[in-house]
């Protein structure tokens, strides 16, 4: 009787056994399976679902940004995607911060208008990781694997700043003030600047008198510099290469204490609305215009392609200290008050009414 009970309990174990063998085999498969389904899932959300593009961008505050983005925005919709956009208000940290947010939200591509280049790198190598490219917009992000970068020739840049004053001052004494100085373009506008200035400088026709960089390209800044200059020379500066207009536009109230707006030569760039109104009023001399709806449509394009995994043209390389980043890079425009309506005005960068409000109107352009 024993051996009989002894021999129900081991045939009970083995089936017990087997049973639990199976049913764990059948849940490994059925978890496989489902673990197979969520991935399809994924990715099937991913190629049909709408493109999603995370713009981070340094400050929206400046009225050259607010451009970008409008246009950006709109170009993305048309061909089918959403933009998540966020400014950084001109701080390194909150768009570190701001561009791993948007790489938790699931973009599809990230795109950078960085404020400091250098120190928004590592953010390539995560949005990487998540599988994210990245395009750094206008201005470079440097040592890190970026995708693609699109912008304008900034050296260009410089250059037709510092050929448009020393067009009308061939001599004297030169003031350089220049941008943000974590800003990679404001030393490739340097750069171009200085390609021009140099051999001047050498013949001796040219004097620098000083050089100095206003940080996050701010006005005030540029004011409280350019003030200090000119006390610094008993008001003796005869040429100021200014690297865009918010810091033209604090060197010009600057100027315009000492009663030399408008007879010293001052350069700009981008375009904006207060600057061209001071171009056509003569006190400020010239900005380079960077045809930003050009600019931010083929960004936006290139986005939405990067998302679709095409491939994309470019025209150019550009070292980030890295890598040599390939690069689109646009044609930038020098425009005064001789061509301000053939360029600003019928690009409809700006109205007409707005960039004259101050002039006679007999003196507008017809």
């Amino acid at each position: 009787m024993q051996k009989i009970i002894l021999k129900l309990t081991s045939i009970f174990l083995l089936f017990t056994f087997i049973l639990i063998t199976f049913s764990g085999c059948i849940k490994t498969a059925n978890n496989q399976q489902s673990n197979n389904e969520s991935q399809a899932d994924k990715v099937a959300t991913k190629t049909t679902g709408k493109i999603k593009i995370g713009l981070s961008i340094d400050d929206l505050r400046l009225e050259r940004w607010q451009h970008d983005r409008d246009i950006f925005v709109q170009r993305a919709k048309q061909l089918g995607a959403d933009v998540l956009v966020q400014s950084a208000n001109g701080d390194s940290q909150t768009q570190y911060s701001q561009s791993q947010n948007l790489i938790a939200q699931g973009v599809d591509v990230l795109v950078i208008i960085p404020h400091d280049g250098q120190a928004i790198a590592p953010i390539v190598d995560q949005a990487h990781k998540a599988g994210i490219k990245v395009l750094a917009y206008d201005r470079l992000i440097n040592n890190a694997d970026v995708d693609y970068y699109v912008s304008f020739d900034n050296v260009r840049v410089g250059e037709l700043q510092a050929q448009a004053i020393t067009k009308l001052k061939p001599k004297g004494r030169y003031f350089l003030l220049e941008g943000s100085p974590t800003d990679n373009n404001a030393k490739l506008f340097e750069k171009g600047q200085k390609k021009v200035l140099q051999p001047l400088i050498d013949k001796g026709d040219i004097k620098i008198v000083g050089e100095q960089w206003a940080k996050d390209w701010s006005t005030q800044e540029a004011y409280n510099i350019m003030q200090n200059a000119l006390t610094a020379n008993n008001n003796k500066i005869d040429a100021v290469v200014a690297a865009n207009d918010s810091t033209a536009l604090g060197a010009v109230r600057a100027l315009e204490e000492q009663g030399l707006a408008g007879k010293v030569p001052i350069s700009g760039q981008d375009a904006d609305l207060a600057n061209c109104q001071l171009i056509v009023e003569g006190k400020q001399t010239m900005t380079v215009y960077k045809p930003i709806a050009q600019e931010a449509t083929k960004g936006a394009e290139i986005a939405v392609a990067l998302a679709k995994g095409e491939k994309v043209a470019t025209n150019g390389k550009v070292n980030n200290g890295k890598i040599d980043v390939p690069s689109i890079l646009l044609t930038p425009i020098a425009v005064d008050k001789g061509n301000m309506y053939d360029t600003i005005i019928k690009d409809g960068f700006h109205k007409l009414e707005d960039v004259y409000r101050n002039v006679p109107k007999d003196q507008w352009p017809k």
